[in-house]
């Protein structure tokens, strides 16, 4: 039987989207091994139920909500969670093309952004780094706006003071 021609876009689609995927899974996870089950599970679930994904928006957005209904309801599941067994920065998994030039290195750039208190880290990723809207970011996130923008500063200011101590003095 031949696969049909949506299956096959969706899954084109999310071949290039997994970088994306996986860095946000990351935000959510804290942990590697858990943010790639995370992206296995929704790709799965993405395949299985994109004839319900009515092309309103972008189809990352629709991933990054399904990936973090899955998350919360997976955490719902389990209710304690165990710690992280290896940082996503540590192991330098959060590499993006505008971390590049900056005064601190990449590793203590994805350390930085992955030791920010819940919710910042995936605020910051999806309207820093991502690129999405405060609208769009609330939306995936199942928060206000206000809130974004909330975290977003927040995220801000820790990464400004982190990387202030961190750089470099110029005399």
């Amino acid at each position: 039987m031949p696969t049909p021609v949506a299956a096959i876009d969706i899954r084109r689609d999310l071949v290039g989207l997994l970088p994306k995927l996986r860095r946000f899974a990351l935000t959510l996870a804290g942990d590697v091994t858990d943010a790639d089950e995370l992206v296995q599970s929704v790709c799965q679930r993405g395949i299985a139920k994109f004839h319900l994904w009515n092309n309103d928006g972008r189809l990352e957005s629709w991933l990054y909500t399904m990936a973090r209904h899955h998350w919360v309801d997976d955490a719902r599941r389990h209710r304690l969670r165990p710690a992280a067994k290896g940082s996503a920065l540590e192991q330098g998994e959060l590499t993006t093309p505008g971390m590049r030039g900056n005064p601190v290195e990449a590793s203590e750039a994805h350390q930085m952004v992955t030791s920010l208190p819940e919710g910042l880290a995936s605020v910051f990723l999806l309207v820093d780094v991502e690129g999405h809207s405060y609208k769009q970011t609330a939306d995936i996130l199942g928060i206000s706006l206000a809130t974004v923008a909330s975290r977003l500063s927040g995220a801000r200011l820790r990464l400004a003071t982190q990387g202030h101590s961190r750089s470099p003095r110029r005399f």
